[in-house]
């Protein structure tokens, strides 16, 4: 089960917004579920969701308020 502050951090990166300020150990807990990626980059690294997390981001997505 993820955390609140790893389900926020998941958003984030399925949301493509500023990830500058993302914890390190929530990112390292959503790469290690195989849920984000880190991909390297001549310069620098990026993150970007994995199709599990697509599935985990669409899921909540569909999901009634």
């Amino acid at each position: 089960m993820l955390s609140p502050h790893e389900f926020a951090a998941l958003l984030l990166v399925g949301g493509k917004r500023d990830l500058g300020e993302l914890d390190r150990g929530d990112v390292a807990s959503l790469v290690e579920r195989q849920l984000v990626a880190l991909d390297k980059l001549v310069v620098g690294r990026q993150l970007r969701l994995t199709e599990r997390g697509e599935s985990v981001v669409k899921a909540v997505a569909r999901r009634p308020h």
